[in-house]
């Protein structure tokens, strides 16, 4: 019978450790997401921050935009893209880094995942939102109320 408890008392102990081990990673996560990580941890992000902050996807964290929505593709995508933008802060490169292909294409997935039904046929004159939208959340060239949607 002592036995029989003890294997319960394992059992309930290591399922505590996992759901808080779990909940550990997924505030983490939604951490890393954020713009307050994104702006305090890469110097080349301070200015990305303040005029995300000014636009209408302000209420957005960085990566809903520059990191896939699904968990499977987004662990290792930012995994990389996080050493790349680290060996860049380290390297003192120009800021901000050019994204790479792989990154435009998660970018102008998720402009299309929100803003998809009101594109239609719109998309097929270029390749990448961006390629018209260049400052959508991230203008500073023109306040958002009086922006065209070209302008940077």
């Amino acid at each position: 019978m002592k036995t029989n408890r003890r294997g319960w008392v394992l059992l309930a102990a290591g399922a505590a450790a996992g759901a808080l081990l779990v909940s550990a990673a997924a505030a983490g996560m939604k951490y890393s997401d954020s713009r307050a990580f994104c702006t305090a941890f890469c110097h080349g992000m301070a200015s990305a921050g303040i005029t995300q902050v000014r636009s209408p996807h302000a209420d957005l964290a960085c990566n809903d935009c520059h990191a896939p929505h699904d968990l499977v593709r987004k662990i290792p995508f930012k995994a990389k893209e996080g050493f790349r933008d680290f060996v860049e802060n380290i390297r003192g490169a120009d800021v901000p880094f050019r994204a790479g292909l792989e990154t435009r294409d998660v970018v102008n997935a998720n402009c299309i995942s929100c803003h998809g039904v009101t594109t239609g046929d719109v998309m097929l004159s270029k390749p990448y939102c961006t390629d018209c939208h260049r400052g959508a959340a991230h203008s500073k060239k023109t306040p958002i109320s009086f922006r065209e949607a070209a302008d940077d």
